[in-house]
């Protein structure tokens, strides 16, 4: 049976933790910042914990079970 290929794509956006939890950035941040408030602004600079059901999908495609 052939290696599993990880997905590129995913591994330059994703980060997976020591605890096996899925880190990410937040969207919407990439222009047109100026319209959106200082508030809104520093809470996009925060990453995210993917929800559990995604994760499992991720760390698949990712290679880490």
């Amino acid at each position: 049976m052939p290696k599993k290929k990880t997905h590129k794509g995913l591994k330059k956006r994703v980060k997976v933790t020591a605890s096996g939890k899925v880190k990410a950035h937040k969207s919407f941040t990439g222009h047109l910042m100026s319209g959106k408030s200082p508030k809104r602004r520093r809470q996009l600079r925060k990453s995210i914990v993917i929800a559990d059901v995604y994760a499992k999908c991720m760390k698949e495609m990712l290679n880490k079970s």
